[in-house]
């Protein structure tokens, strides 16, 4: 019952984890990169579509996305989308091609950013938190039931705080290392 109970924590807290490496990977930290336009859906004969299902995205450089559609029919569909996407960029098309520079981020902008993976970092330390809530409930219930003992609820309740101080700490050096890329120049 116990290894249930640890079992069900560690898998909880890894989907948070997930969640706040797939949140951070949507901060921009002024290099170019293909997450940048994951939100980005293109009208592709009437069902809007990821730009990565449609096309070859590229990064040349740090400050340089190109994205070569498979059909060149929809660089101005591309275009469009990206522009409309409230992302601040401005892609240009070239030939074959649709290239979209990726502005330095401004100061200002960069501390909005830090604050945005700060209070990423703190919605997936919540998450922990409510698995290692639902662990103790869970304990709590076998106790009552008679499943486990006080003595062995005690230690599982030692080891699931353990855990989830191991997350919150790794959580916590994600966000940092998050930071440090946003605010380097």
């Amino acid at each position: 019952m116990i290894d249930d109970v640890v079992a069900e924590l560690n898998d909880g807290i890894e989907k948070s984890f997930e969640a706040l490496r797939r949140e951070l990977s949507k901060v921009r930290t002024g290099r170019a990169h293909p997450s940048i336009l994951d939100r980005v859906r293109v009208d592709y004969y009437g069902t809007p579509t990821p730009i990565s299902q449609m096309a070859q995205m590229g990064v040349p450089d740090a400050s340089m996305l190109t994205i070569k559609p498979w059909e060149k029919t929809q660089l101005q569909a591309i275009d469009k989308a990206i522009r409309e996407a409230g992302l601040g960029l401005n892609p240009q098309v070239d030939g074959e091609i649709v290239r979209v520079p990726i502005p330095p981020l401004t100061e200002d902008r960069r501390k909005d950013m830090v604050k945005l993976t700060k209070r990423t970092g703190e919605d997936a330390k919540i998450s922990v938190r409510q698995h290692r809530r639902e662990a103790m409930d869970m304990l709590a219930a076998a106790t009552k039931e008679g499943e486990i003992s006080e003595d062995d609820e005690g230690r599982a309740k030692k080891k699931v705080e353990e855990i989830v101080s191991e997350a919150i700490k790794r959580v916590d050096k994600t966000v940092s290392d998050r930071e440090s890329q946003i605010m380097e120049v």
